[in-house]
């Protein structure tokens, strides 16, 4: 079937088309691909066709939903955008949802709220429910639940051979086991069946300070001490930013080094209070929005950007966080430093420690740092590696779902044994290498 037999059936854009600018756009603006060819999904059925449009041209294939991640393997090739299939449907009674290859997670979480349900979600609701748990998943509830992809039940996936096979782990382990935690390396998901959890509430919210009044590496110290303290039902980050004295920013932030501990737990407002007493006596507060809320709030403990913007950077799992050379990173990345950089640390541990049927790598990690950089790639790692490099002694790997612009590197993403299991079932499952995310995965 050529290409215009395949855009009389579906929607098909070429670069110089009316909307094909709109559809490779995506969230994360510093990158940018120029496939020869995108299929605007509607259905399995699409996918399928794109599939077998790409297998018999010879081109890679990449998959985009939110474009949070913008994947590269399009490029001179087949992009899927899947936006348009973005149906969910929530069972209460088995505790779960069936979620579209497109689907963000502020609808999964608006779905499964009147039922007193929620997903394994991360902090940004418009990010991409199947991409995120494709490659692991930290949600929110990480150290009481573990990664989103261990709650997975069944994935709809379009194969490079062109078929839709609908993917167990009783029916497919090693294909189920590659899928989540290999990425989009082993064919397109059209659908994924998830559980969900009995959570209604939470206590949580952000504690900020203002790094002029309350030195940065002082948090960064009882943040350090504190995490060995709280319970696995408590999942908490620590972040550091330094805002630029801009008019578009609240008066509040303009200018400042805002250093702040975000917190999500399932216990009772009263133990929440006890719980992070430690942290509030540590100096003013810039602001404090510690309290009980609906699931359904969750996304406000973070408040990440909704703004599509270009940024660059890259994470690193650490074995534990040595307070100095943590802070030796805060000072590499902190006010006066251009261009201005974001420094996550979130807290592992508890239940994301847990062996599961996947191929999630580093579950042994205490600490993941992300670093992300407001500048193009090359700027971004000029700045961003020695800081990663001071961290050198501690990290074990690196995080898939944090690569930000650096997934084209394999090197750590996964562990000494998980690399050449997936390799196999690579050359087995995609012998071609037509579907990719930036990278393909190979042997050591």
């Amino acid at each position: 079937m050529t290409l215009q037999d395949h855009s009389a059936h579906h929607l098909v854009f070429r670069p110089g088309d009316d909307g094909y600018e709109g559809e490779v756009a995506g969230f994360q603006t510093g990158l940018t691909q120029r496939p020869a060819v995108v299929f605007a999904a509607s259905s399995p059925a699409d996918v399928a066709a794109a599939v077998a449009y790409a297998a018999a041209e010879g081109l890679p294939v990449g998959v985009q939903a939110t474009g949070h991640g913008l994947p590269g393997a399009a490029e001179g090739g087949v992009l899927i955008t899947t936006k348009r299939m973005d149906g969910v449907t929530v069972d209460p009674g088995s505790r779960t949802a069936r979620v579209q290859a497109g689907v963000r997670w502020g609808r999964v979480v608006e779905a499964a709220a009147p039922y007193g349900l929620a997903p394994l979600n991360g902090s940004a609701p418009g990010a991409g429910a199947v991409s995120y748990t494709l490659s692991g998943g930290l949600p929110l509830l990480a150290r009481e639940f573990g990664y989103a992809a261990d709650h997975v039940r069944a994935l709809d996936v379009v194969t490079a051979d062109g078929r839709l096979r609908r993917v167990t782990r009783e029916s497919d382990p090693d294909l189920y086991w590659a899928l989540l935690g290999g990425g989009h390396n082993f064919g397109v998901v059209t659908e994924m069946e998830i559980g969900l959890v009995p959570v209604t509430r939470l206590y949580g919210g952000a504690l900020a300070f203002d790094g002029r009044e309350v030195a940065p590496e002082t948090v960064l110290r009882a943040y350090e001490r504190w995490t060995r303290t709280v319970p696995d039902t408590l999942t908490s980050s620590f972040a550091a930013v330094p805002y630029p004295d801009v008019p578009a920013l609240p008066p509040r932030l303009r200018g400042r080094y805002v250093v702040s501990v975000r917190v999500a737990y399932t216990g009772t407002g009263a133990d929440g209070e006890r719980l992070v007493a430690p942290l509030r006596a540590l100096g003013p507060a810039l602001g404090d929005t510690l309290r009980e809320m609906p699931y359904a709030d969750s996304h406000t403990i973070h408040s990440d950007p909704d703004v599509p913007h270009a940024y660059h950077g890259d994470s690193a799992v650490l074995s534990g966080l040595d307070v100095s050379a943590a802070a030796e990173v805060l000072s590499r990345t902190g006010p006066g430093v251009s261009p201005m950089c974001v420094t996550q640390i979130n807290h592992l541990g508890g239940a994301l420690a847990r062996k599961a049927a996947n191929s999630v790598s580093h579950r042994e990690g205490r600490f993941l740092v992300r670093l992300v950089a407001m500048a193009d790639r090359a700027t971004a790692r000029e700045l961003l590696d020695p800081a990663f490099a001071v961290l050198s002694p501690w990290t074990i790997g690196r995080a898939l779902n944090f690569a930000f612009g650096a997934d084209d590197r394999t090197d750590g993403l996964y562990d000494a044994r998980t690399r050449p299991r997936l390799a196999a079932l690579k050359a087995e499952y995609d012998p071609r290498a037509m579907f990719r995310r930036n990278y393909t995965i190979e042997s050591a």
